[in-house]
């Protein structure tokens, strides 16, 4: 266990999931802004990481909860970043993180006499069966769908974050709810790249379906703005602030590196009929790793999806703090004398 050395400071902040994609620019802009931050990790890697960032490295796990009130001893605030991100698996494994985790994170903190614990959750935990949702709002009830265990996971951790406001004196909650979340080094991206390359997907679609998108800056700027605002209890969906659709949004980020995809679609049914094919395929033979395709990711690009952030403005006082077209200028800048590779299809795999 990392020894926890006292430093003056104003304020003191706890990042789980601090060596990935967001907890890393979260990192970032909290020493920036004053914090002093710690970061758990649980390997020598991931502290190795959080500590080139500038934050302390304090050894723990989700499912420790002894590491974890250690970690949290005379913090303030605790973002929880942390969680099992996949388009695949047994719903087990992301109760056991993601569910069980949270309320693990939750129950140290108020041991700790931690003031609020804020929670990146996703915009997918309203996403029912696969149908258009245009303008979702805070007011939908929350979904927990057998053939998307990531979102329902998330779903049932929000339920646990949100109880748990108020439970002891001084103590509150806040779940940020983002949708597909885009920046510069985002992992997802070379995944997707790696994936196309291979040509296995056609636009589901036409990739003509509305997509609502948060860059990691704003999704980092929303969670700060959470830490003082309201009297927790509640969920905000945060995005850029400007719809898009999906077709749109991924040929400009892959062209990013010069990647271009293909014209080529597949009706919506014949992929989601494709996808449960693949899936008991996998089930029945035990096959490692995730399936080419699954309802999981169809869930999330497959139709429309767009969320209202109106009670983040009003409440929080956010407002995107970089726009989409920022943040494309800001990617990985393209080699104007690399060869461009033409390529059949996406597999988006990111938050949302």
């Amino acid at each position: 266990m990392s020894s926890i050395s006292p430093r003056p400071t104003s304020r003191v902040a706890l990042v789980t999931g601090g060596s990935g994609f967001v907890g890393r620019h979260l990192i970032g802009r909290l020493l920036s802004d004053g914090w002093r931050v710690r970061a758990l990790g649980r390997s020598t890697e991931a502290l190795a990481g959080v500590k080139a960032l500038g934050a302390e490295p304090v050894a723990g796990d989700l499912v420790n909860r002894a590491s974890l009130t250690q970690a949290m001893e005379g913090v303030e605030v605790v973002f929880h970043v942390a969680a099992h991100f996949k388009l695949w698996g047994p719903m087990s494994e992301f109760r056991r993180i993601n569910v069980d985790g949270t309320g693990n994170v939750i129950e140290a903190a108020e041991r700790a006499g931690v003031r609020r614990v804020i929670y990146v959750s996703a915009a997918a935990v309203v996403m029912g069966r696969p149908e258009p949702m245009r303008g979702a709002t805070e007011a939908m009830a929350l979904q927990k769908m057998a053939f998307a265990p990531y979102a329902a996971s998330k779903a049932e951790a929000e339920e646990v974050l949100l109880a748990a406001n108020g439970r002891r004196a001084g103590f509150s909650t806040v779940a940020i709810r983002p949708p597909f979340i885009w920046g510069p080094d985002m992992p997802a991206l070379d995944h997707m790249i790696e994936t196309v390359r291979k040509g296995q997907f056609q636009w589901v679609a036409g990739g003509g379906q509305a997509l609502s998108t948060c860059h990691v800056d704003n999704l980092c700027h929303a969670l700060i703005l959470a830490a003082d605002c309201g009297s927790g209890g509640e969920a905000f969906f945060v995005s850029d602030g400007e719809d898009t659709t999906l077709k749109s949004f991924l040929t400009r980020l892959l062209g990013s590196r010069n990647v271009t995809p293909k014209e080529r679609s597949v009706p919506f049914g014949v992929a989601w009929a494709t996808a449960g094919l693949m899936g008991a395929v996998w089930r029945a033979f035990r096959r490692k790793g995730e399936p080419p395709i699954t309802r999981q990711m169809l869930r999330l690009i497959g139709k429309d999806f767009t969320i209202d952030i109106s009670r983040a403005r009003e409440e929080l006082g956010y407002v995107p703090v970089i726009s989409p077209a920022e943040g494309m200028r800001r990617m990985r800048p393209v080699d104007a004398a690399a060869t461009i590779v033409t390529v059949d299809q996406t597999h988006l795999a990111a938050a949302s």
